[in-house]
């Protein structure tokens, strides 16, 4: 399969336009002749980066389920709530759309998102039966679902609004938010981080990670 690089072509990132890299240059980057950003044939150290994020979110992706995520104190006593409690709160007291709402962005996504990256970093070299067609696909999946990384937020503060509303309480963030909230960026570097180019390689005449 050709691709812009095997024919020596650079595209820019900004601009999308293809750049000849100078003659005897000797570095890994250019500047764009049509926007001046730097163009590099591939984002340097892609997938060790990838790897990095996608492993620390994984490893902050269980404390921001099982650590409290609310402390809620009301003249009714006070309670500490995960993310599961919350889900189980709003489905028991007749609200079962906003508890598929949380499950949905704040634990079935998160996972899938991480999933799907991490399968497309080990699928970089070998793309098997998917192919690099299907990989792409995968890929605009999780760059799509990355645009919607900040409704996990949304999604807790209107749990913070819903029960201060309906019990006058006091809210404080437990130590699960501030894991759950690096989750959520870390992940959205993940997907930064990752060099779909890559996909291509494997299936060109040569491989090219930097």
């Amino acid at each position: 399969m050709t691709t812009a690089l095997s024919r020596g072509l650079w595209a820019c990132r900004c601009c999308r336009r293809l750049c000849r890299p100078s003659a005897g240059n000797g570095s890994d980057a250019e500047r764009c002749p049509r926007c001046g950003a730097t163009v590099r044939p591939r984002k340097p150290d892609s997938l060790s980066r990838t790897w990095a994020l996608l492993i620390a979110a994984a490893i902050l992706y269980v404390p921001a389920n099982l650590l409290p995520v609310m402390q809620t104190s009301s003249m009714l006593g006070s309670s500490r709530d995960t993310i599961i409690s919350g889900v189980v709160y709003f489905w028991t007291s007749g609200s079962p759309g906003l508890a598929l709402l949380i499950f949905s962005v704040s634990i079935l996504v998160p996972l899938i998102k991480l999933g799907a990256l991490a399968y497309l970093a080990f699928n970089v070299r070998r793309p098997g039966a998917a192919g690099p067609h299907g990989l792409g696909r995968l890929y605009r999946v999780v760059e799509l679902a990355g645009r919607w990384s900040m409704l996990d937020i949304f999604v807790i503060a209107l749990m913070v609004g819903m029960v201060r509303f309906r019990t006058l309480a006091t809210i404080e963030a437990g130590p699960g938010a501030a894991a759950f909230g690096a989750v959520v960026v870390l992940s959205m570097l993940a997907a930064a981080s990752f060099d779909p180019r890559l996909l291509w390689d494997a299936s060109g005449p040569s491989s090219h990670e930097h």
